[in-house]
């Protein structure tokens, strides 16, 4: 699928009025949050705690009366140097570089699918920094598939799930999870959008190295596109 058609389908799509979290939260109430390693106050907390993390972004949200803290595609992040597995050897190689939104709100806020989708996968990723638990939904439009991945979800919201279940567009299909669970973050949705799985399944890199950018931005296409909060 040639990059120019699928994003003139993703931006047709986002015309639309799509949503993952509830519609009841209108874009008034999202607010923009910059996590990467160009933000300076972040070098003044310790982003390594999930708990001193969560404090900085609900102090965010509330300085500016907003219930949503939003952003991170393609932001380069130093959070991810807690965790071996996004460390390498060269700063080429190690991964840092985010292919998502990230949507920061409570856990257990219900997730919504923003198109009628079935599911194509599902896992529990496990490692520390990962996404715990992980949805990945496929969508097919005027004959045209791609994915939407969820990821740092509850463990229920994939304890009865199964592939190929369908759902329609707006239908519930998960929760967010707390630190316990999530790979040890604050609470928040991963929301990414993938051309072509590569025989993933249940998981898709949600972070790349320099090296690799030029690729995952053409195989992960801003989410803003769909969702347009800004």
């Amino acid at each position: 699928m040639a990059n120019k058609v699928f994003s003139q389908l993703l931006r047709e799509l986002g015309k639309q009025s799509l949503y993952v979290l509830h519609p009841t939260i209108s874009k008034s109430d999202y607010v923009s949050l910059d996590l990467s390693k160009f933000n300076k106050v972040l070098n003044t907390i310790d982003i390594s705690s999930s708990e001193t993390l969560e404090r900085y972004i609900n102090s965010h949200k509330k300085k500016h009366g907003a219930k949503v803290a939003f952003g991170g595609y393609l932001e380069t992040r130093n959070i991810y140097q807690r965790s071996t597995y996004f460390k390498d050897a060269t700063p080429e190689t190690e991964r840092n570089i985010h292919l998502g939104l990230d949507l920061w709100i409570a856990a257990e806020t219900p997730v919504f699918t923003p198109l009628d989708a079935e599911v194509h996968s599902f896992k529990n990723n496990t490692n520390f920094g990962d996404y715990g638990p992980t949805i990945i939904l496929k969508h097919t439009i005027d004959d045209i598939e791609f994915y939407t991945l969820y990821g740092h979800l509850s463990l229920a919201s994939i304890e009865n799930l199964k592939v190929g279940q369908t759902f329609t567009k707006g239908e519930q299909i998960a929760t967010l999870g707390d630190s316990s669970v999530n790979g040890d973050y604050a609470p928040h949705l991963h929301f990414q959008i993938i051309k072509d799985m590569q025989d993933f399944v249940g998981d898709y890199p949600g972070v790349c190295s320099k090296k690799d950018l030029e690729f995952y931005k053409g195989n992960c296409l801003d989410p803003e596109i769909l969702l347009r909060l800004e």
